[in-house]
């Protein structure tokens, strides 16, 4: 038997709807697996098509005479007669469709793509296949798909480089390992199959396209099979685990019929699959499929004819000879859709409840749909096993008048009374209930749910009022999680591998702001809402030539500003806005959100990785001394954001003293560099124009609706002398390390008798050596948070020994020279208990009191922001003076003593010097250069090399 297809011959129609108005028949009827919602509006295809898709489902199917009669059942129970949209269509009696999945990704995006829910085992060698479409009007690097574990980010990738004039440029990345890009087809607007083959034995790979390798070559990561258990991304760069895409890499256009072997497929195998347009079963681990993936919502997806025509010709042809003979095709299986699809290639699947059979139809036309949705869709509490949910869960079932075997998330009113019920869960659940997973659920669900309730509803008498209502309840919800107390439960991670922090929820409160005054605008009215941490304030105003300046001053907004936020405001001034109505905006909406506590949030400083150079001049490290506050201006006509420039003033009463000198830095939170690694501030387009100690003013010159915030940066050498210093450091604890292990072998091997003093200066060695091993392996931790708190903990002690043996040096001189106390032994255990016991309870009572911060970010050792530090900088002050006094002392004695001889003046300068020289390094007093460290990069230079030299000084002397 053979299946013949004929697709749309080469048009693909992309397209990007904006749906407005939807009214939605809210009665529906379920079946085992699924149920149907009539949408009475008279719409195209790909609208319809959209509408459901926003809406969590997809259009109707029909691929068994049970479908069939249950869509003609629900239809008739709703006296629909005419024809409706449905997806696809699958005549029982034919063997397969030519309709398959497409994904549309129109435009860059930092949001849209899909991900495969397959769990991939280990793989030595890997074929994928593909077809695909460029958007003929992007350029640049483009990531077909990205494959990562968590052990690697950069697994497994096909990226493209698109240069305008160009042929399409592919390149294949694995494990980290970046191949040449290779000319694969022409930059147009047409399908192309592409497949990509890689295996561990000496790293080959092949690129092919249209069925024909086109490059080949070797050494791509030869050493190591591809990882198991990753996250599979088409049409994203993942810069973290499943996360983090940057719209500037994204992909663009279209991509259907993804499959993934566990070999090497070969040549022939290639061109077979090409030739017969079906995927090759043996070692096939991934098939293409809309079940086996997760679409994110922005996202269009579409059932289309499959877009590969490589039987077309042959086929095609037997098919048209047959038809004019009047003959039939016999042992063949034919589609009515081929027929049909002869007369045009715009006809879209309808289904008509009278006949109670499908039919095809002109795509643009206007007429009803039926979307369709899984049952596991509404019980959407089951899927997140956490606390939170369960209990939410039993609230709803305890409210009658919401079930969950309905569209909660879909009708307005139930809608609203699941918010009351989420705040109540929220409110009643205490700081320890909620975890990353759930604020991620809950922002999502703001973000995707309201917004599209709020196009698809808007034509209700009372949609603003509902929506106000949805919106105050999760501004509240959102106010509660961003307390500072129960925010330090949810950060984190998800199970996925997903980082949820305070600006999630930023996220989620930016995108319902802006649907809430979509809704309003068309009523002209406004929104203010003060919670402990959130303000919102919306002004519907028409502009005009004499237009004023827009002030939006928080203290007046909220009822629970403190002083300090009393000077906080910010101001869209006159001139913008009447540059903005000469080009022809007449009404706008003014958003304005202010968040009073995510300084106490906020992590600290977080540089980003020192290999991504980008990265460096694009994020911001840094910490946040302000409040946040944006602002945003909407088209009032049609759902758009206008770009303005905003000037704000920010009080940073909240700033804490640093060892370094701050300035002021006029930032705002850029979501496209959000990543688990590396803050995403940028101060790109903005500028201080006023700084005091409390008080600083800004002038950002592009729009964002994003927060517009106030970032603090301490003061810092540059990367080069930074490079210096580190270079400088780890060469002299290398020298010092091995000068104290060869002294302490020659205390060890040596006949040298024993005495107090030897004791005392093998532990001094023991615990030097101990800190500077710990100190050149420090570099391998910083990346995992418990080994770098652990060896910062090491570092801390060991050096803090280290100090504590000093003093007692220091002591022992005391006793020998000042005191003359010839006799130590019964001093020698306060001794032991100084060296090694002091720096125990030290470490032990810095690590209890620093609640988790006790680690710095980016370097293992330990925190300055938080005040860690003082627990070893206070102890050596205190042993630096006491060992100061002591050699004063000693210094004055030696002189005396010199004073003596007939040569006293010589021969006491030159006892003095001996003294200094000899007991400096022993002592520990060259870390007193480290007080003059921030003043000269000079007196950093001298630091790092008295002090990493030590152990050397200690040898020679």
């Amino acid at each position: 038997m053979h299946w013949l297809s004929f697709p749309n011959l080469g048009l693909l129609v992309c397209f990007h709807s904006c749906i407005s108005a939807f009214t939605l028949e809210t009665r529906t009827l379920t079946y085992d697996e699924s149920y149907y919602e009539y949408v009475p509006d008279r719409l195209q295809w790909s609208s319809a098509g959209e509408l459901c898709h926003q809406r969590s489902g997809a259009l109707a199917t029909v691929s068994s005479p049970e479908e069939n009669q249950n869509l003609t059942n629900f239809l008739k129970s709703l006296n629909i007669s005419q024809p409706v949209w449905i997806a696809r269509s699958v005549i029982t009696h034919l063997t397969s469709s030519s309709k398959t999945l497409i994904l549309e990704f129109t435009g860059r995006s930092d949001r849209k793509h899909a991900r495969l829910q397959h769990k991939f085992p280990s793989m030595g060698s890997v074929t994928v296949c593909t077809r695909l479409r460029f958007d003929p009007n992007c350029f640049g690097i483009s990531t077909i798909f990205s494959y990562s574990i968590q052990s690697y980010i950069n697994e497994f990738q096909l990226r493209a480089n698109l240069i305008q004039g160009k042929p399409v440029k592919l390149a294949l990345l694995v494990h980290g390992i970046h191949g040449s890009y290779q000319e694969a087809f022409d930059h147009d607007d047409s399908w192309h199959s592409v497949c990509v083959s890689w295996s561990h034995n000496g790293g080959r790979w092949t690129l092919y396209t249209g069925g024909l390798g086109f490059a080949r070559g070797d050494g791509l990561n030869s050493s190591e099979s591809i990882g198991p258990d990753g996250r599979f991304i088409i049409g994203q760069e993942q810069d973290t685990f499943g996360g983090s895409f940057k719209k500037d890499e994204s992909f663009s256009g279209s991509i259907t019929e993804l499959h993934i072997w566990d070999r090497v497929l070969n040549s022939s195998e290639i061109f077979t699959m090409e030739k017969e347009c079906s995927p090759i079963s043996s070692g096939l681990v991934f098939k293409w499929s809309e079940g086996a993936m997760e679409i994110e919502s922005s996202l269009t997806s579409v059932w289309r004819d499959n877009p590969c025509q490589g039987n077309f010709t042959v086929l095609a042809s037997a098919f048209l000879d047959s038809f004019l003979d009047g003959n039939s095709l016999q042992n063949q299986t034919i589609s009515f859709e081929l027929v049909h699809s002869l007369q045009s290639d715009e006809n879209c699947d309808i289904f008509d409840p009278v006949v109670g059979d499908w039919s095809l139809a002109k795509c643009d036309s206007a007429r009803g749909a039926v979307c369709q949705f899984k049952k596991e869709v509404l019980d959407v509490f089951s899927l997140l096993n956490t606390p939170f949910f369960s209990k939410l869960h039993k609230d709803l079932l305890n409210k009658p008048e919401l079930s969950v075997n309905t569209s909660w998330g879909r009708d307005p009113t139930s809608l609203q009374q699941l918010s009351q019920v989420v705040l109540h869960t929220v409110e009643a659940g205490g700081p320890n209930l909620l975890t990353s997973s759930d604020v991620l659920y809950l922002s999502q669900m703001i973000e995707t749910d309201l917004t599209a309730l709020a196009s698809t509803h808007s034509a209700r008498y009372d949609a603003a009022e509902v929506m106000v209502s949805i919106a105050t309840n999760f501004v509240k919800v959102a106010s509660l999680m961003l307390e500072p107390h129960m925010a330090t439960q949810w950060m984190g991670l998800t199970e996925d591998g997903v980082s949820v922090g305070p600006f999630t929820v930023v996220r989620s409160i930016d995108r319902l702001t802006e649907a809430l005054a979509d809704m309003l605008s068309a009523e002209k009215r406004g929104f203010t809402l003060s919670t402990k941490n959130i303000d919102v304030y919306m002004k519907w105003q028409r502009l005009s030539e004499e237009q004023c300046s827009q002030v939006f001053k928080p203290s007046v907004v909220g009822s629970h500003t403190t002083n300090s936020d009393g000077q906080d405001e910010l101001i869209i001034p006159d001139i913008e806005l009447q540059r903005i109505h000469t080009l022809g905006y007449e009404e706008v909406m003014f958003i304005h959100t202010h968040y009073s506590h995510l300084s106490e949030i906020v992590s600290g400083e977080q540089e980003p990785p020192g290999n991504h150079q980008e990265k460096i001049k694009r994020s911001l490290p840094g910490h946040l001394a302000s409040a946040v506050i944006s602002a945003t201006i909407r088209d009032a006509s049609k759902p758009q954001t206008i770009p303005v420039a905003v000037q704000y003033t920010l009080s940073s009463s909240h700033v804490v003293e640093y060892s370094q000198r701050v300035s002021p830095v006029c930032a705002f939170w850029n979501f496209s560099l959000m990543h688990s690694h590396t803050s995403s501030w940028s101060s790109d387009g903005c500028r201080v124009t006023f700084a005091s100690s409390s008080v600083t003013s800004c002038l950002c010159n592009h729009t964002t609706n994003f927060a517009v915030l106030m970032n603090y940066l301490e003061s810092k050498w540059s990367p080069e002398e930074e490079l210096i210093l580190t270079k400088l450091t780890f060469i002299g604890s290398g020298a010092s390390l091995c000068a104290l292990v060869v002294t302490l072998m020659l205390f060890t091997v040596l006949d040298i008798p024993k005495s107090d003093r030897t004791s005392i200066h093998k532990n001094l060695f023991i615990a030097l050596i101990c800190a500077q091993v710990i100190l050149l392996c420090s570099g391998s931790a910083i990346h995992n948070k418990v080994a770098c708190t652990l060896v910062a903990a090491l570092l801390h002690l060991f050096f803090m020994a280290a100090f504590s043996w000093m003093l007692v040096e220091g002591l022992l001189l005391w006793s020998k020279v000042v005191a003359v106390n010839l006799s130590e032994d019964r001093h020698m255990k306060y001794y032991y208990l100084i060296g090694w016991g002091l720096p125990v309870l030290i470490v032990t009572i810095t690590l209890a009191s620093a609640s988790g911060k006790y680690a710095a970010d980016g370097y293992c050792w330990l925190s300055v922001q938080n005040g860690v530090i003082w627990g070893f900088a206070g102890p050596v002050i205190f042993i630096i003076m006491v060992n100061i006094m002591i050699l004063t002392r000693v210094v004055v004695i030696t002189i005396s003593t010199a004073k003596r001889s007939p040569l006293r003046w010589l021969w006491a300068m030159q006892a003095a010097v001996k003294a200094v020289l000899v007991l400096l390094p022993i002592l520990g007093l060259t870390w007193l250069c480290g007080v003059l460290v921030p003043f000269s990069i000079v007196m950093a230079y001298i630091f790092i090399l008295l002090n990493s030299l030590q152990g050397l000084f200690i040898f020679l002397i």
